[in-house]
């Protein structure tokens, strides 16, 4: 099977600057209303065959700024059963194709705490996969709450694949590319396409996050389809800061369409599972997969720990605390 998927570049409208849930819900529900009308368009650009499309990290609220943690939980981390999901759902009912995004949610068992969410949405409109961000700087990750959130979610959890008829989706959220394990663990569990939104520095030269995006796609022998924003609107930050480069890289490591800067359709490119399923089950020097031999490294693993989990357990969640925490971690490795 072939088809097409397509890194939608948008512009990020921030709600930073709203001043209650109505008012940034608001602007969530504009943004939903305008990506749906980029959709539309771009379909009947590139054919109906346009099977799968990807939204940039936070495309409907923008970062944290100034805000606290409950600030920002009660203003922009949408609820799981919420009206924005369902605008979502709806709209992704009518295009009749597979939508990525990337949000900041709530979570019934952490009213405290807000994640960082990538999920998948299928052509019924229901949410089929929920993906929480494992590495951030500011913001809580599941490894901040590590056994409270096995006890509610288990560890496989934390690594989902939902397989589909368009093949075996996962997403990697912003940095979390950055760590090979990440991507490492979806693919042990029969990822094919890596769905990887973004919000990162636009430039022309070879960036790290982008030397990540080829390394994992090689490594791993899979697509990946990475959003990137069109700029943050509304920020202190510059427009264009985070703003080009969406792209699609093949199993290979090659890249086989790239996006410029500004609003763009032009990271498309055609997914081929047959082939990627070929390739994967050819004994060859290539097949990376195959001669993988995870028990060289499961002990250093297990006998080294670096940055401490469930350290949100009876602590406040501000960014303080989590440079306080950077700060122990880097006097442990290098005193």
């Amino acid at each position: 099977m072939s088809y097409k998927a397509l890194a939608l570049q948008v512009t990020c409208q921030t709600v930073n600057s709203c001043q209650n849930r109505d008012e940034a819900e608001a602007v969530m529900l504009r943004t939903i209303e305008r990506i749906e009308q980029q959709i539309t368009a771009s379909v009947s650009v590139l054919g109906r065959d346009t099977l799968l499309v990807a939204a940039p990290e936070y495309f409907l609220t923008g970062p944290p700024v100034a805000e606290t943690v409950d600030q920002w939980r009660e203003k922009a981390a949408l609820d799981i059963d919420g009206r924005v999901y369902e605008a979502l759902g709806a709209m992704v009912q009518r295009q009749q194709l597979y939508f990525s995004g990337n949000a900041y949610e709530q979570d019934p068992f952490f009213p405290e705490l807000y994640f960082q969410t990538s999920f998948i949405i299928g052509p019924n409109g229901d949410i089929i996969l929920r993906y929480r961000r494992l590495n951030a700087m500011y913001i809580p990750t599941p490894h901040d709450v590590w056994e409270l959130y096995l006890d509610a979610y288990g560890y496989d959890s934390l690594f989902p694949v939902v397989k589909t008829n368009i093949g075996n989706l996962a997403c990697i959220a912003s940095e979390d590319i950055m760590y090979p394990e990440v991507a490492r663990c979806l693919a042990m569990r029969g990822a094919e396409v890596l769905l990887h939104a973004t919000s990162e520095v636009g430039s022309p030269l070879l960036t790290h996050r982008k030397v990540a995006q080829l390394a994992r796609a090689a490594e791993n022998m899979a697509y990946v389809v990475s959003a990137n924003s069109a700029g943050i609107a509304g920020s202190s930050v510059p427009l264009s800061t985070s703003d080009g480069s969406s792209k699609i890289i093949d199993p290979k490591g090659i890249i086989l369409a790239e996006a410029g800067y500004g609003e763009s359709i032009v990271a498309n490119a055609d997914i081929d599972l047959a082939a990627l399923r070929e390739f994967r089950q050819r004994p060859a020097l290539g097949n990376l997969m195959a001669r993988q031999r995870y028990e060289l490294y499961t002990e250093s693993y297990a006998n080294h720990s670096v940055y401490p989990p469930n350290t949100l357990l009876g602590q406040p969640s501000d960014r303080q605390h989590f440079t306080r925490t950077q700060q122990e971690v880097i006097k442990k490795l290098y005193s």
